[in-house]
């Protein structure tokens, strides 16, 4: 398979402490010493945050008072899983902290078999309750179809919005006040914009497949932006990243634990539990779009300390999709789609479109929705602050 990218190695300039280059984010700035901006940002956060690491085990405590003490039912939190390792280990960690989360999986219809499996052993090894959400797959194959055809490069949205969606509804409906997640700084803190769109830009999916769609989105959960103000500002539900404020979170060491407590087995890449993510990042993304993701899982590794740039590059150096996985994967995912060859093929060959191209809750003509609840949550803080909480 073609696996080139369009670009100009000539011009690019690249990091010199990641992976990342000019080509990544052409926005992208770097020091006197040759250091880009993400890297600075990082070190400045995280590394030399003194105040955010002096106080990560009194926040983490103060959680779990806030956990136990806002328990209404018969869970003190909900957790998405899944199957993959930031979720495995957040549900191992809520574990040995003596929480009891409900467990919820969003399932597309693309669950890898070690996915299914990897959930099955967290439930084992945890004795949570799990909740599975199963999305109506007609629904949402034609949503996922319309990002497809619209020639955007977020093919994710769907899934990524739907399972936030879930979870807020659920919370709501079982009263639980805080939703635990996977999310580090680790691992996931450096993702240029170039590779992504905001997850919650309703207005963005509404448009899109409006455009491209052909069915009704009768069941496919969404969170638009009355409602998810409502989940957050009067249901008073927060989300808490458990992986940032344990002891310093350390991929393999995780992966390695995980596989000797939860029986959880390793499917090779970040995000690969589920076959359509591991088909667009492993391909489409990089042929269609000219980006490889994995130079931001990367970054984020080395920057944490995890790995080290030489260690970067020669990962670089091996096949992001070996190619007897591929081949499989692309008669899987066509077929199941509903597209011939010539038809995808077609869609690879339309040129790409921004995502602001549609509309948006990030321009003018929605409620900028992520400004809003930037500016509305040090509101919430002093309340909460005024309030006792």
């Amino acid at each position: 398979m073609a696996m080139d990218n369009i670009r100009n190695d000539k011009m690019l300039r690249e990091c010199k402490h990641c992976v990342l280059d000019s080509h990544d984010d052409p926005a992208m700035t770097f020091d006197e010493n040759g250091v880009c901006n993400y890297c600075r940002n990082y070190k400045k956060q995280y590394i030399d945050n003194a105040i955010f690491q002096s106080r990560k085990k009194e926040i983490l405590n103060q959680q779990l008072y806030l956990f136990k003490k806002y328990k209404k039912g018969d869970y003190d939190t909900i957790l998405g899983v899944s199957g993959g390792v930031d979720s495995t280990y957040a549900a191992y960690i809520c574990k040995q902290l003596g929480l009891n989360p409900l467990l919820v999986h969003f399932d597309n219809g693309w669950n890898s078999e070690l996915a299914v499996s990897n959930i099955e052993q967290i439930t084992k090894n945890t004795g949570f309750d799990l909740y599975t959400y199963v999305v109506d797959w007609h629904e949402f194959r034609d949503l996922q179809l319309a990002y497809i055809k619209a020639s955007v490069l977020d093919w994710e949205i769907p899934t990524d919005h739907g399972f936030y969606a879930i979870l807020y509804q659920l919370a709501n409906k079982f009263n639980i006040k805080y939703i635990i997640t996977g999310h580090n700084h680790q691992t996931e803190a450096i993702l240029p914009k170039t590779m992504r769109h905001s997850k919650m830009d309703v207005a963005n999916i509404i448009d899109i497949h409006k455009q491209f769609g052909t069915l009704p989105l009768k069941t496919f959960p969404m969170l638009p932006f009355g409602k998810y103000t409502y989940y957050q500002q009067v249901k008073k539900i927060e989300r808490f990243n458990i992986l940032e404020y344990i002891e310093e979170y350390d991929k393999d060491k995780a992966k390695l634990l995980i596989i000797e407590k939860m029986g959880w087995r390793d499917y090779g890449g970040k995000h690969y539990e589920s076959i359509f993510t591991r088909f667009y990042q492993g391909y489409a993304l990089k042929v269609k779009f000219g980006f490889e993701k994995r130079k931001a899982h990367l970054a984020n590794l080395i920057c944490s300390g995890q790995m080290s740039k030489e260690e970067a590059l020669a990962e670089l150096k091996t096949p992001l999709y070996k190619e007897e996985v591929y081949k499989v994967d692309r008669e899987f995912v066509l077929k199941k789609l509903g597209l011939s060859e010539a038809q995808f093929q077609n869609i690879m060959n339309e040129p790409v479109r921004s995502h602001m191209e549609f509309k948006s809750y990030l321009t003018g003509i929605y409620p900028k929705h992520e400004k809003f609840m930037r500016t509305i949550k040090p509101i919430s803080s002093i309340v909460k602050k005024l309030i006792g909480r």
